[in-house]
């Protein structure tokens, strides 16, 4: 669990499930806290979050909740 990635991807996906987020508000937010590393996009590829087709707002998924218990 050394890998800094994990940690991020915690950090995102705790982040965007506690409380309502719209895709605008996570990107920009995400772009300013990491723009070197692809931890939003490696998400969304591992479907740990869920978003509307529009792109109003963005969820964790199932699965992303998953990987939250797991990988604590």
């Amino acid at each position: 669990m050394n890998d800094p990635t994990v940690a991020l991807t915690r950090q995102l996906l705790e982040w965007i499930d506690g409380g309502r987020r719209t895709r605008a508000e996570v990107l920009e937010a995400w772009k300013t806290s990491c723009p070197r590393l692809s931890i939003w996009e490696d998400a969304c590829i591992e479907g740990l979050i869920d978003g509307d087709p529009d792109g109003g707002f963005v969820t964790v998924s199932a699965k992303g909740r998953h990987w939250l218990r797991q990988s604590a």
